[in-house]
Formats: C-alpha cells, structure tokens, sequence
C-alpha cells in the first residue's frame, strides 16, 4: 500500500452559508465550486484541495449521507509565498478583517491568525513551518 498523498478536503462549520461565501469567495479570492442551501458551500483551494463549509445541523439529517458533522470552531491553515504575506495582512486590514496574531516559527515561515464570519481560526503561513519536504 502507498502512503496518503495529501489532504483533499478540509471541513469547517459555518453559521451562514452567505457569509461564507462572501468571507472565503469574495475577500479570500476562492472559486465556489458547489452549494446546496441549508447544507453547504464548497471552495476551490489551489489545485487539488476543496474547503468544505457545512452548515453542522444540515449535515446530521439521514436523507443526507455521510452523516456527520462537529460544533464549536475550527482552526486550519492556507499556504501562501512568503513575498505575499504582507499583502495578505493588508488586504485582510482593509476588507476589515482583524489579525488576531502574527507569529515567526523556529524553523522558519511565518503566520498570520484571523477569524472567519462564524469564528473559525484561519490561518496564513508561509513555507518552512513544519520543516515538510514539499517547503512547508
């Protein structure tokens, strides 16, 4: 058996699916790449990743497979050029979204920490955090 590749679907929950589309289509630049009222809104991240935004209560009806679903925040991170980091802070400062922290990591990279709409811990980091082969 080969190794796990990659993570190809990352969920959150979310309050709004509105909000979510505006937070993570309009400010964050992301392609929409499906919706279904009540339920969820799913987003294009680089190549080959989804952002799956649930509405937690819509994923926890048996007429909608697989159930499941979570309550509380979220935290997860998007992978962004070092060079751009600066222009992320000041995009996010001017569509009016609070940094919540900056931090330099130990073996490299850096982050920035915001919330999305329904409270979730959104983070931009650089390469170099992890020490990953692929630069992360």
């Amino acid at each position: 058996m080969t190794p796990l590749e990659q993570i190809t679907e990352t969920a959150i929950y979310v309050d709004d699916l509105d909000a979510a589309a505006r937070f993570y289509g309009g400010i964050l630049g992301l392609t929409e790449r499906g919706r279904q009222d009540g339920r969820h809104v799913f987003f294009q991240v680089g190549n080959g990743q989804v952002l799956l935004c649930f509405i937690a209560s819509g994923t926890l009806k048996k007429e909608m497979l697989p159930i499941h679903g979570t309550t509380g925040p979220g935290h997860f991170a998007f992978g962004v050029a070092a060079a751009d980091l600066d222009g992320w802070r000041q995009h996010l400062v001017s569509a009016g979204v609070p940094i919540e922290h900056e931090q330099d990591w130990p073996r490299g990279g850096r982050s920035l920490y915001f919330r999305d709409p329904a409270g979730n811990s959104v983070e931009l980091a650089t390469p170099g955090i992890w020490g990953l082969p692929a630069g992360w």
